[in-house]
C-alpha cells in the first residue's frame, strides 16, 4: 500500500467520526441555496458532498487539490453518487488558484490552508481574488482532542513528542499557527470576521465504524514515532491504542472522548480591489 493509498484509507475510516461535526459547521454557515463554492484542498471530496447537500439541487461545488491520486479517487466516488454535474474537481495549488477572478460565491478549506501552521496572508489573498465581493471565506482546522480518558498527562506528552503534526510545526513562529488566523483575516481586510469552535463527542456503546474511526485517528495522531518520545510513552501508546491489546482503551465500558475544530470566517469586502 502506497502512502497515498494509506492516506485515502485513513480519510475514509475516520469520516464517520468527523462527519457529524462537519455537518454542524456547514449548517451553521447557512450557505446560499443554489450558490457556487470552492473546496480548496478537497482531498477525495468527502466534504464536497456535505457542502453540496447544504446548497440544494441548484448548487455546485468545485474541489481543488494538488494530488491527482486523491482527485481520481474522488471522481469515482462522485460518479457513483450520480453527482458529476454538480461536483467537479480541478488539480491545482491553493497558493496559485487556477480560476478567474470572482468565480465563486464562497470558499471553504478544512485542515489545509494555513493548517497547522504557515504564512496565511498570500493564500487568503488568492481566495479573496476568486470569491465575489460579499462572499465568504471559511477556514476550518482540527484544534484539540481528549481521546485517552484517564491518561491526560500521557496524552499531553504524546501531543508534544509524537504528534503527526510536529514536522509541520517545527520552526514555525507562533504568529503563523492556525489558531492565530484571526490576525491574517483582519490584515487582509475581510469583514464580519468570526471565530467559533465546534465539538465532536463519542461515547460507548461504540459501533464498528466508530471503533475503526477512532483506531485510525489514534494512528494518524500518534502513530508516527518521533525521536523525542520516551520508550515508556511509546509502550503506553501501543498498549492503549492497539486494538489487539488487552488494555485497548476503546474496550472501556465507560469510554468517552471529544475533539474540537475551530472555524475562522470572514466576508470579502464589496470594494475589494485595494486588497487583492
Amino acid at each position: 500500500m502506497t502512502n497515498t493509498d494509506l492516506y485515502i484509507q485513513r480519510l475514509i475510516e475516520s469520516n464517520p467520526l468527523r462527519e457529524p461535526l462537519l455537518r454542524n459547521v456547514i449548517q451553521s454557515l447557512q450557505l446560499p441555496q443554489g450558490s457556487r463554492g470552492l473546496d480548496a484542498g478537497c482531498g477525495i471530496g468527502l466534504q464536497c458532498l456535505l457542502l453540496l447537500e447544504a446548497l440544494g439541487t441548484d448548487g455546485d461545488v468545485v474541489g481543488l487539490d494538488i494530488l491527482p491520486e486523491l482527485l481520481s479517487y474522488g471522481s469515482g466516488m462522485i460518479e457513483k453518487a450520480g453527482l458529476t454535474g454538480q461536483i467537479t474537481f480541478r488539480q491545482g495549488d491553493v497558493s496559485c488558484l487556477p480560476f478567474e477572478d470572482d468565480s465563486f460565491d464562497w470558499a471553504w478549506s478544512a485542515d489545509c490552508i494555513g493548517y497547522p501552521a504557515g504564512e496565511l496572508s498570500p493564500i487568503l489573498g488568492e481566495l479573496i481574488r476568486v470569491v465575489k465581493p460579499g462572499g465568504r471565506i471559511i477556514l476550518l482546522g482540527w484544534s484539540s482532542q481528549q481521546l485517552l480518558p484517564g491518561y491526560p498527562i500521557l496524552e499531553a506528552r504524546l501531543n508534544g513528542t509524537c504528534s503527526g503534526y510536529l514536522p509541520f510545526l517545527k520552526g514555525k513562529p507562533p504568529e503563523q499557527n492556525f489558531m492565530r488566523a484571526l490576525a491574517a483575516f483582519q490584515k487582509m481586510g475581510l469583514e464580519n470576521v468570526q471565530v467559533k469552535t465546534f465539538i465532536g463527542e463519542v461515547q460507548t456503546p461504540l459501533d464498528t465504524c466508530k471503533r475503526k474511526a477512532l483506531t485510525s485517528l489514534f494512528e494518524m495522531l500518534w502513530g508516527g514515532r518521533q525521536p523525542e518520545i520516551t520508550p515508556d510513552d511509546w509502550e503506553a501508546y501501543q498498549r492503549l491504542c492497539n486494538p489487539d491489546s488487552s488494555d485497548f482503551i476503546l474496550n472501556l465500558p465507560e469510554y468517552y472522548g471529544f475533539f474540537t475544530c475551530t472555524m475562522f470566517s470572514g466576508q470579502v469586502p464589496r470594494a475589494k480591489d485595494h486588497i487583492r
